[in-house]
Protein backbone atom coordinates (compact mmCIF):
# COMPACT_ATOMS: atom_id res chain seq x y z
CA UNK A 1 0.00 0.00 0.00
CA UNK A 2 1.45 3.75 -0.98
CA UNK A 3 0.35 6.82 1.60
CA UNK A 4 0.73 10.43 1.74
CA UNK A 5 2.10 11.78 5.06
CA UNK A 6 0.03 14.96 6.15
CA UNK A 7 2.35 18.03 6.40
CA UNK A 8 1.03 21.05 8.53
CA UNK A 9 -1.22 19.27 10.30
CA UNK A 10 0.29 18.71 13.77
CA UNK A 11 -1.31 21.98 15.03
CA UNK A 12 -4.81 20.45 14.13
CA UNK A 13 -4.00 16.89 15.58
CA UNK A 14 -2.82 18.56 19.41
CA UNK A 15 -6.49 20.36 18.58
CA UNK A 16 -8.17 17.34 17.64
CA UNK A 17 -6.77 15.89 21.04
CA UNK A 18 -7.93 18.69 23.17
CA UNK A 19 -11.66 18.44 21.64
CA UNK A 20 -11.85 14.80 22.53
CA UNK A 21 -10.85 15.53 26.34
CA UNK A 22 -13.24 18.43 26.18
CA UNK A 23 -16.20 16.15 25.19
CA UNK A 24 -15.72 14.06 28.32
CA UNK A 25 -15.51 16.83 31.00
CA UNK A 26 -17.97 18.84 29.15
CA UNK A 27 -21.20 17.62 30.71
CA UNK A 28 -19.78 19.18 34.51
CA UNK A 29 -20.21 16.23 36.37
CA UNK A 30 -17.79 15.01 38.90
CA UNK A 31 -14.30 13.27 37.68
CA UNK A 32 -14.43 9.57 37.66
CA UNK A 33 -12.54 8.23 40.26
CA UNK A 34 -10.73 4.95 39.24
CA UNK A 35 -11.89 2.91 42.20
CA UNK A 36 -15.26 3.40 41.17
CA UNK A 37 -14.74 1.84 37.54
CA UNK A 38 -12.92 -0.65 39.54
CA UNK A 39 -15.94 -1.32 41.88
CA UNK A 40 -18.76 -0.54 39.74
CA UNK A 41 -17.84 -1.36 36.44
CA UNK A 42 -15.98 -5.07 37.32
CA UNK A 43 -16.90 -6.86 34.15
CA UNK A 44 -15.94 -3.84 31.95
CA UNK A 45 -12.19 -3.72 33.97
CA UNK A 46 -11.90 -7.72 33.77
CA UNK A 47 -12.52 -7.50 29.71
CA UNK A 48 -10.06 -5.13 29.40
CA UNK A 49 -7.44 -6.93 31.83
CA UNK A 50 -7.63 -9.98 28.93
CA UNK A 51 -7.94 -8.73 25.72
CA UNK A 52 -5.30 -6.11 26.75
CA UNK A 53 -3.20 -9.39 27.92
CA UNK A 54 -2.52 -7.64 31.43
CA UNK A 55 -3.74 -8.51 34.84
CA UNK A 56 -3.51 -4.82 36.63
CA UNK A 57 -7.03 -3.60 37.57
CA UNK A 58 -6.17 0.21 38.51
CA UNK A 59 -4.47 0.21 35.03
CA UNK A 60 -7.70 -1.21 33.12
CA UNK A 61 -9.78 1.42 34.82
CA UNK A 62 -7.76 3.99 33.99
CA UNK A 63 -7.58 2.80 30.40
CA UNK A 64 -11.34 2.40 30.26
CA UNK A 65 -11.77 6.32 31.73
CA UNK A 66 -9.48 7.44 29.33
CA UNK A 67 -10.97 5.58 26.71
CA UNK A 68 -14.22 7.10 27.49
CA UNK A 69 -15.55 3.26 27.86
CA UNK A 70 -14.41 2.24 24.29
CA UNK A 71 -13.41 -1.35 25.62
CA UNK A 72 -11.59 -2.21 22.30
CA UNK A 73 -8.95 1.52 22.56
CA UNK A 74 -8.58 0.57 26.60
CA UNK A 75 -7.26 -2.67 25.64
CA UNK A 76 -5.86 -1.30 23.13
CA UNK A 77 -3.42 1.01 25.65
CA UNK A 78 -3.41 -1.96 27.84
CA UNK A 79 -1.93 -3.84 24.88
CA UNK A 80 0.85 -0.68 23.92
CA UNK A 81 1.84 -0.56 27.93
CA UNK A 82 2.42 -3.99 28.20
CA UNK A 83 4.63 -4.17 25.65
CA UNK A 84 7.21 -1.28 27.30
CA UNK A 85 7.27 -3.60 30.62
CA UNK A 86 10.39 -5.91 31.12
CA UNK A 87 10.13 -9.55 32.16
CA UNK A 88 11.93 -10.27 34.95
CA UNK A 89 9.95 -14.02 36.03
CA UNK A 90 7.89 -16.68 34.78
CA UNK A 91 5.10 -17.92 37.26
CA UNK A 92 5.04 -21.52 37.79
CA UNK A 93 2.02 -23.33 36.15
CA UNK A 94 -1.07 -22.34 37.70
CA UNK A 95 -3.20 -25.20 39.27
CA UNK A 96 -6.39 -24.52 38.66
CA UNK A 97 -7.65 -27.13 41.16
CA UNK A 98 -7.45 -25.64 44.49
CA UNK A 99 -8.89 -22.21 42.82
CA UNK A 100 -10.83 -20.43 45.69
CA UNK A 101 -14.16 -20.27 43.78
CA UNK A 102 -17.13 -17.83 44.08
CA UNK A 103 -19.24 -19.32 41.14
CA UNK A 104 -19.42 -23.03 39.80
CA UNK A 105 -21.56 -24.26 38.13
CA UNK A 106 -22.12 -27.77 35.71
CA UNK A 107 -24.88 -28.69 32.95
CA UNK A 108 -23.80 -32.34 32.78
CA UNK A 109 -24.93 -33.19 36.22
CA UNK A 110 -27.61 -31.85 38.93
CA UNK A 111 -25.91 -33.02 42.00
CA UNK A 112 -21.66 -32.51 41.61
CA UNK A 113 -19.22 -33.18 44.81
CA UNK A 114 -19.42 -29.70 46.76
CA UNK A 115 -23.20 -28.84 44.58
CA UNK A 116 -23.40 -25.62 42.73
CA UNK A 117 -22.86 -22.44 43.67
CA UNK A 118 -24.48 -19.87 41.78
CA UNK A 119 -21.89 -16.80 43.11
CA UNK A 120 -22.78 -13.47 41.40
CA UNK A 121 -24.33 -13.58 38.08
CA UNK A 122 -27.66 -12.16 36.01
CA UNK A 123 -28.39 -15.82 34.42
CA UNK A 124 -31.48 -16.07 36.59
CA UNK A 125 -32.70 -12.80 36.31
CA UNK A 126 -34.96 -10.53 34.23
CA UNK A 127 -33.22 -8.35 31.71
CA UNK A 128 -34.85 -5.23 32.84
CA UNK A 129 -33.96 -1.81 34.05
CA UNK A 130 -33.89 -1.18 37.41
CA UNK A 131 -34.55 2.65 37.23
CA UNK A 132 -33.85 3.13 40.94
CA UNK A 133 -30.57 3.08 39.84
CA UNK A 134 -31.13 6.72 38.74
CA UNK A 135 -31.55 7.85 42.20
CA UNK A 136 -29.18 5.46 44.00
CA UNK A 137 -27.02 7.05 46.95
CA UNK A 138 -24.26 6.57 49.44
CA UNK A 139 -27.32 5.83 52.12
CA UNK A 140 -28.90 3.31 49.93
CA UNK A 141 -25.56 1.51 49.28
CA UNK A 142 -24.79 1.12 52.75
CA UNK A 143 -28.33 0.17 53.62
CA UNK A 144 -27.82 -2.66 51.30
CA UNK A 145 -24.36 -3.75 52.62
CA UNK A 146 -25.81 -3.74 56.02
CA UNK A 147 -28.81 -6.00 55.07
CA UNK A 148 -26.80 -8.78 52.98
CA UNK A 149 -23.69 -8.83 54.97
CA UNK A 150 -24.35 -8.15 58.93
CA UNK A 151 -21.70 -9.35 59.93
CA UNK A 152 -18.42 -7.82 57.80
CA UNK A 153 -15.69 -9.00 59.65
CA UNK A 154 -16.96 -12.75 59.85
CA UNK A 155 -17.76 -12.96 56.25
CA UNK A 156 -13.36 -11.30 56.09
CA UNK A 157 -12.35 -14.29 58.11
CA UNK A 158 -14.71 -17.07 56.14
CA UNK A 159 -11.60 -19.37 53.82
CA UNK A 160 -13.09 -19.16 50.36
CA UNK A 161 -14.18 -22.75 49.36
CA UNK A 162 -12.34 -24.85 47.06
CA UNK A 163 -14.02 -27.92 44.75
CA UNK A 164 -13.13 -30.90 43.05
CA UNK A 165 -13.66 -30.88 39.33
CA UNK A 166 -16.64 -32.65 37.43
CA UNK A 167 -14.53 -33.16 34.35
CA UNK A 168 -12.11 -35.59 36.39
CA UNK A 169 -14.70 -37.80 37.59
CA UNK A 170 -15.71 -38.80 33.91
CA UNK A 171 -11.58 -38.33 33.11
CA UNK A 172 -11.43 -41.25 36.06
CA UNK A 173 -13.77 -43.30 34.58
CA UNK A 174 -12.23 -42.99 31.04
CA UNK A 175 -15.31 -41.60 29.82
CA UNK A 176 -13.19 -38.39 28.49
CA UNK A 177 -10.14 -37.76 26.54
CA UNK A 178 -7.16 -36.62 28.27
CA UNK A 179 -6.18 -33.31 26.82
CA UNK A 180 -3.95 -31.73 29.58
CA UNK A 181 -0.92 -29.36 29.16
CA UNK A 182 1.44 -29.99 32.38
CA UNK A 183 4.75 -28.74 31.04
CA UNK A 184 5.32 -25.51 32.07
CA UNK A 185 8.57 -25.42 29.85
CA UNK A 186 6.26 -26.12 26.42
CA UNK A 187 4.47 -23.50 27.33
CA UNK A 188 6.90 -20.99 27.86
CA UNK A 189 8.92 -21.83 24.13
CA UNK A 190 5.42 -21.33 22.89
CA UNK A 191 4.87 -17.35 23.79
CA UNK A 192 3.09 -15.52 20.90
CA UNK A 193 4.59 -12.82 22.37
CA UNK A 194 7.84 -13.87 21.30
CA UNK A 195 7.34 -15.13 18.19
CA UNK A 196 4.43 -14.68 15.25
CA UNK A 197 2.01 -17.57 14.53
CA UNK A 198 3.14 -20.40 12.33
CA UNK A 199 0.23 -22.38 10.85
CA UNK A 200 -1.07 -25.36 11.61
CA UNK A 201 0.17 -24.16 15.39
CA UNK A 202 0.11 -25.83 18.53
CA UNK A 203 -2.79 -26.28 20.83
CA UNK A 204 -0.83 -23.76 23.56
CA UNK A 205 -0.89 -21.44 21.20
CA UNK A 206 -4.04 -21.43 19.91
CA UNK A 207 -5.09 -21.05 23.70
CA UNK A 208 -3.07 -18.51 24.48
CA UNK A 209 -4.11 -16.61 21.33
CA UNK A 210 -7.35 -16.85 22.31
CA UNK A 211 -7.03 -15.85 26.07
CA UNK A 212 -6.57 -12.19 24.58
CA UNK A 213 -8.90 -12.37 22.30
CA UNK A 214 -11.80 -10.31 21.74
CA UNK A 215 -14.96 -11.14 23.12
CA UNK A 216 -17.79 -10.30 20.71
CA UNK A 217 -15.46 -12.01 17.66
CA UNK A 218 -14.93 -14.93 19.95
CA UNK A 219 -18.81 -15.36 20.81
CA UNK A 220 -19.32 -15.00 17.31
CA UNK A 221 -17.47 -17.73 15.90
CA UNK A 222 -18.43 -20.38 18.75
CA UNK A 223 -22.18 -19.67 17.57
CA UNK A 224 -21.79 -20.42 14.39
CA UNK A 225 -20.65 -23.66 15.11
CA UNK A 226 -23.84 -24.55 16.96
CA UNK A 227 -25.96 -22.92 14.31
CA UNK A 228 -24.56 -25.55 11.60
CA UNK A 229 -21.57 -24.03 10.12
CA UNK A 230 -19.69 -26.02 12.34
CA UNK A 231 -20.28 -29.69 14.23
CA UNK A 232 -19.61 -29.26 17.58
CA UNK A 233 -22.71 -28.10 19.89
CA UNK A 234 -20.86 -28.65 23.51
CA UNK A 235 -22.36 -29.35 27.10
CA UNK A 236 -20.90 -26.88 29.43
CA UNK A 237 -18.97 -29.76 31.98
CA UNK A 238 -17.83 -27.06 34.35
CA UNK A 239 -17.79 -23.44 34.84
CA UNK A 240 -15.20 -21.75 37.41
CA UNK A 241 -14.88 -18.31 38.79
CA UNK A 242 -12.41 -17.72 41.73
CA UNK A 243 -8.92 -16.56 42.64
CA UNK A 244 -6.06 -18.78 42.16
CA UNK A 245 -2.40 -18.18 43.42
CA UNK A 246 0.35 -16.95 41.56
CA UNK A 247 3.92 -18.12 42.60
CA UNK A 248 7.64 -17.76 41.02
CA UNK A 249 10.56 -19.41 41.26
CA UNK A 250 13.41 -18.60 43.81
CA UNK A 251 15.97 -16.35 41.30
CA UNK A 252 18.35 -18.25 43.83
CA UNK A 253 16.87 -21.30 45.11
CA UNK A 254 15.12 -22.37 42.02
CA UNK A 255 12.98 -25.19 44.34
CA UNK A 256 11.66 -23.01 46.37
CA UNK A 257 8.72 -20.69 44.98
CA UNK A 258 7.85 -17.17 46.08
CA UNK A 259 3.98 -16.17 46.58
CA UNK A 260 3.42 -12.89 44.16
CA UNK A 261 -0.24 -12.65 44.42
CA UNK A 262 -3.40 -13.91 43.51
CA UNK A 263 -5.54 -13.43 40.22
CA UNK A 264 -9.22 -13.65 39.49
CA UNK A 265 -10.15 -16.82 36.46
CA UNK A 266 -13.31 -17.91 34.93
CA UNK A 267 -12.24 -21.65 33.64
CA UNK A 268 -14.43 -23.32 31.69
CA UNK A 269 -14.20 -27.26 30.18
CA UNK A 270 -17.06 -27.97 27.38
CA UNK A 271 -17.68 -31.54 26.83
CA UNK A 272 -18.51 -32.14 23.02
CA UNK A 273 -19.08 -35.02 20.90
CA UNK A 274 -17.90 -38.34 20.73
CA UNK A 275 -14.44 -39.17 19.38
CA UNK A 276 -15.53 -40.48 15.89
CA UNK A 277 -14.62 -39.68 12.23
CA UNK A 278 -11.40 -38.62 13.12
CA UNK A 279 -7.99 -39.64 11.49
CA UNK A 280 -7.99 -43.46 10.67
CA UNK A 281 -4.92 -44.13 13.14
CA UNK A 282 -7.49 -43.45 16.51
CA UNK A 283 -10.94 -45.30 15.18
CA UNK A 284 -9.39 -48.04 16.99
CA UNK A 285 -9.17 -46.49 19.85
CA UNK A 286 -11.74 -46.55 22.57
CA UNK A 287 -14.83 -43.87 22.50
CA UNK A 288 -14.29 -41.32 24.47
CA UNK A 289 -16.24 -37.89 24.86
CA UNK A 290 -14.07 -34.68 23.92
CA UNK A 291 -13.71 -31.60 25.59
CA UNK A 292 -12.78 -28.19 24.92
CA UNK A 293 -11.04 -25.55 27.49
CA UNK A 294 -11.04 -21.97 27.98
CA UNK A 295 -9.64 -19.64 30.56
CA UNK A 296 -9.20 -15.92 30.80
CA UNK A 297 -8.67 -13.28 33.68
CA UNK A 298 -11.92 -12.12 35.45
CA UNK A 299 -15.38 -12.97 35.04
CA UNK A 300 -16.04 -13.28 31.49
CA UNK A 301 -17.79 -16.26 31.17
CA UNK A 302 -18.89 -15.65 27.59
CA UNK A 303 -15.68 -15.33 26.53
CA UNK A 304 -14.02 -18.45 27.94
CA UNK A 305 -16.90 -20.97 27.12
CA UNK A 306 -16.73 -19.13 23.18
CA UNK A 307 -13.09 -20.41 23.73
CA UNK A 308 -13.94 -23.60 25.11
CA UNK A 309 -16.40 -24.19 22.30
CA UNK A 310 -13.12 -23.10 19.79
CA UNK A 311 -10.88 -25.08 21.22
CA UNK A 312 -12.66 -28.34 20.38
CA UNK A 313 -13.67 -27.26 16.43
CA UNK A 314 -10.32 -26.00 15.98
CA UNK A 315 -9.32 -30.64 16.68
CA UNK A 316 -11.39 -31.32 13.17
CA UNK A 317 -8.78 -33.26 10.64
CA UNK A 318 -10.61 -31.23 7.82
CA UNK A 319 -11.93 -27.86 8.17
CA UNK A 320 -15.44 -27.36 6.46
CA UNK A 321 -16.47 -24.20 8.66
CA UNK A 322 -14.23 -21.05 9.47
CA UNK A 323 -14.95 -21.37 13.22
CA UNK A 324 -12.92 -24.73 12.53
CA UNK A 325 -9.63 -23.16 10.40
CA UNK A 326 -7.47 -22.10 12.82
CA UNK A 327 -6.27 -19.95 10.46
CA UNK A 328 -9.10 -17.88 10.33
CA UNK A 329 -9.73 -17.93 13.88
CA UNK A 330 -6.27 -17.03 15.01
CA UNK A 331 -6.10 -14.20 12.97
CA UNK A 332 -9.63 -12.69 13.22
CA UNK A 333 -9.90 -12.92 17.13
CA UNK A 334 -7.37 -10.51 18.03
CA UNK A 335 -9.30 -7.31 18.21
CA UNK A 336 -6.73 -5.49 18.85
CA UNK A 337 -4.85 -6.59 15.30
CA UNK A 338 -8.67 -6.17 13.77
CA UNK A 339 -9.17 -2.46 15.06
CA UNK A 340 -5.85 -1.41 14.18
CA UNK A 341 -6.51 -2.67 10.48
CA UNK A 342 -9.68 -1.47 10.34
CA UNK A 343 -8.90 2.06 11.47
CA UNK A 344 -5.71 2.59 9.11
CA UNK A 345 -8.75 2.96 6.37
CA UNK A 346 -9.05 6.35 7.82
CA UNK A 347 -5.43 7.33 6.81
CA UNK A 348 -5.07 9.09 4.06
CA UNK A 349 -5.01 7.34 0.83
CA UNK A 350 -4.73 9.90 -1.56
CA UNK A 351 -1.53 8.42 -3.67
CA UNK A 352 -4.08 4.82 -4.18
CA UNK A 353 -7.44 6.61 -4.70
CA UNK A 354 -5.78 9.05 -7.44
CA UNK A 355 -3.91 6.10 -9.05
CA UNK A 356 -7.40 4.41 -9.14
CA UNK A 357 -9.19 7.21 -9.96
CA UNK A 358 -7.12 7.82 -12.98
CA UNK A 359 -7.45 4.45 -14.34
CA UNK A 360 -11.01 4.67 -14.01
CA UNK A 361 -11.23 7.59 -15.75
CA UNK A 362 -8.52 6.34 -18.73
CA UNK A 363 -11.40 3.44 -19.13
CA UNK A 364 -14.30 5.13 -19.62
CA UNK A 365 -12.54 7.15 -21.66
CA UNK A 366 -11.42 4.25 -23.86
CA UNK A 367 -14.82 3.05 -24.02
CA UNK A 368 -16.06 6.04 -24.83
CA UNK A 369 -13.63 6.02 -28.01
CA UNK A 370 -15.02 2.64 -28.70
CA UNK A 371 -18.40 3.65 -29.20
CA UNK A 372 -17.67 6.18 -31.52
Amino acid sequence: MAYVAVKGGQEAIKEAEKLLHYYRIKGGSLPLEIQQIKDQFRLAVDKVMGEGSLYDPDLAALALKQAEGDSIEASFMMRAFRSTLPRNHHSILVDTENMQVIRRISATFKNIPGGQFLGPTTDYSKRMLQFDLTEESEADIQAFLTECLPDADLVNQTEIPTFPRVIEMLRSQGLVENRKINNAHTIQKEDITRRSIQLPETRPVRLQSMARGETGTMMALAYSTARGYGSVHPTLGELRVGYVPVYIRHPIFDQEKIYIGKVMLTEIEVIAKLRAGRKETEKKEEAKYTIGYGLCFGQNELKAMSMATLDRAMEVDEPSAPAEDEEFVLYHIDGIEASGFVSHWKLPHYVTFQAGLSRLRSIQERRADDDE
